[in-house]
């Protein structure tokens, strides 16, 4: 059997260029990165608002878990099938991290007969917007520090800097760090941290910008800290907005590729919708939007993460409504949710399913009765599966409403997800879309977060200290009670404990931490505990990764 990496470089892409005339995307309008990537012009992507929009259609999943899921693979599965059966369609996804790349999650390009391409390009570096993310973000850390050291005009209290240096890699040691040792000459010495880039504000601003004016105006926004007397320091403050829109400017033009069938993609924006917004670009889905009759799209991790953050930031920040949405599930995963051993998942165990299901049954409840969507549940199909098993997960998702499709574009591409592209395409054109909000814009931030742990994670209550709760109440009275939440907690429950799987109920999620994104307008609440520098595996995926001595790359998955 092939690998990942082997199939894809097995495929015939085509040029670019070929790609981008799918889409009547003129040549003048690309800005090519070698034959198979390129990126949009501003010019065409203006010159796109005044033409009507296609259907949208929301990728999610279950709670993940070792087992896999397979949300990716599922969005380009489907987008391929859904040109097959005649529905001009364009995927939106996420840029691969290159801290999971070489740590525990592997790339991000889908996988089997369902992948972007050029894999390995895309999964390293690709056309280089995670390193302008960092590179202004670090430009902003350096700029505060060179202000204090030169007479710190503006008074920053250097005990109430807010701003954080990042880097594209998972790295425990830098989360907590001490910076301006050595003298005089080094500045002040104080405490800093590294959070990875995807955590960035700076990648939320970048995902959620409309323009190159909309992109500065929120860096400047940007609160990097206070002064003694807690009066709020932005970036326009420091002059530092322009230039770091200058590292930007090209790194908001959304990515074009292609899938191993050649069908046309945007991979722009950044992923970890555990710890981050985890959405794909506002500027790539529109522009999709207006290229193709349907556009698919994944957000990150489960439907209480990256779905709820797509509804409730994305959407409520660009206008975008999905018509449908699908939740992936594999019955491994779902066993492994019901209390199966890893090695045991690929064995028929239907009790063990049934009780694993509520995993299930939550996240679909979820997307029809908080965000109100019509959804389909897509079985990521294995050889192993067995149909007492199938007819038992069909049986229960009977009682919700929810088509249950199994998918087998892992080893056939777009032929083994037609069936599933038929059913959303059916639900899509029978539906206008209906999405709704899980609180409302007036409600006071504390509220906010109660309402998506009440509502989304089947939680009893939230708790927090009473410093975090001070802060909360000084963003609320600062005028920032009208942002949304972006929660940040582990992916792998409902509650803030991974090791609690299945659907439980009545916990209490702690905040533990709060911060104000003024840039991209929203409210980070830190839950349990959740680091925004994630730490490397005993064995990290990179001890697999090579090239050998004819420049192939090997072991990338």
């Amino acid at each position: 059997m092939l690998s990942d990496i082997e199939i894809a470089q097995r495929a015939t892409l085509q040029p670019i260029t070929a790609v981008a005339d799918k889409l009547g995307i003129p040549l003048s309008s690309l800005e090519s990165f070698g034959r198979h990537k390129a990126k949009i012009g501003f010019d065409y992507l203006e010159s796109l608002k005044s033409r009507p929009d296609g259907k949208l259609i929301l990728v999610t999943a279950i709670s993940p878990t070792p087992a896999g899921e397979g949300k990716t693979t599922t969005t380009i599965g489907l987008g391929d099938a859904l040109n097959r059966i005649g529905r001009k369609t364009v995927i939106c996804l996420r840029e691969p991290s290159l801290g999971p790349v070489f740590g525990m999650k592997g790339g991000a390009t889908g996988g089997g007969h369902a992948q972007v391409v050029p894999m390995e390009e895309i999964n390293l570096h690709f056309t280089g917007d995670f390193n302008a993310v960092a590179l202004a973000n670090n430009l902003l850390a350096a700029l505060i520090d060179n202000h204090i050291h030169h007479g710190n005009e503006l008074d920053i209290d250097v005990r109430r800097i807010a701003w954080q240096r990042v880097v594209d890699m998972n790295d425990r040691a830098l989360r907590e760090i001490t910076v301006g040792l050595g003298g005089p000459g080094n500045g002040y010495p104080r405490q800093d941290s590294f959070t990875i880039v995807v955590a960035s504000e700076v990648m939320a601003i970048l995902c959620l910008a409309t323009s190159i004016a909309d992109l500065k105006n929120r860096l400047g926004n940007i609160v990097v800290g206070y002064t003694r007397h807690f009066k709020p320091i932005h970036a326009r403050d420091l002059q530092a907005h322009g230039a770091m829109t200058v590292l930007l400017k090209e790194a908001l033009k959304p990515n074009l590729v292609q899938t191993l069938e050649n069908n046309p993609a945007f991979v722009h924006g950044g992923p970890f919708a555990n710890i981050a917004h985890g959405c794909n670009s506002v500027l790539a889905t529109r522009t999709a939007l207006k290229l193709a009759d349907y556009v698919v799209t994944e957000a990150g991790f489960g439907a209480d993460l990256g779905a709820e953050k797509f509804i409730d930031i994305k959407c409520r920040k660009s206008g975008l409504k999905p018509s449908a949405a699908v939740i992936v599930a594999t019955l491994r995963a779902l066993k492994y949710h019901g209390g199966s051993h890893l090695r045991d998942v690929n064995k028929e165990n239907r009790a063990v399913l049934e009780k694993g299901i509520a995993n299930l049954e939550r996240h679909v409840a979820n997307v029809r009765n908080h965000y109100g969507l019509p959804c389909v549940v897509a079985i990521n199909h294995f050889t192993f599966d067995t149909e007492a098993e199938i007819a038992l997960l069909k049986s229960k998702m009977a009682l919700h409403d929810a088509p249950v499709v199994l998918a087998r574009h892992w080893a056939d591409g777009s032929v083994g997800a037609t069936e599933l592209a038929q059913t959303v395409a059916d639900i899509v054109d029978r539906h206008a879309s209906s999405m709704t909000f899980v609180y409302d814009e007036a409600l006071p931030l504390w509220e906010k977060m109660k309402a998506i742990a009440t509502k989304i994670y089947g939680a009893a209550d939230i708790s927090a200290d009473r410093k975090v709760r001070d802060q909360i109440k000084q963003l609320q009275d600062s005028g920032y009670g009208h942002f949304p939440v972006c929660v940040a907690k582990t992916q792998y429950s409902f509650s803030t404990d991974p090791s609690s799987l299945g659907a439980p109920s009545g916990h209490t999620v702690n905040v533990r931490e709060v911060k104000l994104a003024a840039g991209a307008e929203f409210i980070v609440m830190i839950c349990g505990d959740i680091m925004t520098m994630p730490g490397l595996p005993k064995v990290p995926s990179s001890a697999k990764i090579d090239i050998d001595d004819s420049g192939n790359i090997v072991g990338l998955s």
